[in-house]
C-alpha cells in the first residue's frame, strides 16, 4: 500500500496536541498526526485562533514532502497547512466533511 509521505499534501487527524514551551515561536504547539497508515510530528504555529484542548480529532492537511526540521530538540515531520487570519496569524485549513485520513489534494 502507498504511504501517505508519498503524496505532498494529504488528510491527517490531529491525535495529540502540546504547547511547545521551549520553542523560539510563540503559539507553538507539538502534534501527533494520524495519515491514515502512520502517524507523523508536525510543529505548527496555530495557538493564535485554536485552542490547545480542542485540536485533537480535527482534521488538517499536511505536506509530507518537505522533509524533516529539527525545532528545539522536536523532529517535526510534516507541515500542518494554514492560512493567514484577519490579524495575520495562522488559522488552519481543514477539510468540511470527515474524509478518509491519508487522501492526497488533487
Amino acid at each position: 500500500m502507498e504511504s501517505p509521505l508519498d503524496n505532498e499534501v494529504v488528510v491527517g487527524k490531529i491525535e495529540s496536541a502540546e504547547a511547545f514551551e521551549d520553542a523560539r515561536k510563540p503559539k507553538l504547539a507539538k502534534l501527533e498526526v494520524d495519515l491514515g497508515t502512520e502517524t507523523a510530528q508536525s510543529a505548527a504555529q496555530l495557538l493564535y485562533h485554536h485552542d490547545i484542548d480542542e485540536l485533537p480529532g480535527t482534521r488538517v492537511l499536511c505536506v509530507t514532502d518537505l522533509g524533516t526540521v529539527n525545532i528545539a530538540g522536536y523532529t517535526s515531520e510534516v507541515l500542518t497547512v494554514g492560512v493567514p487570519g484577519e490579524d495575520g496569524n495562522p488559522v488552519l485549513v481543514t477539510p468540511t466533511k470527515d474524509v478518509p485520513l491519508g487522501g492526497g489534494l488533487y
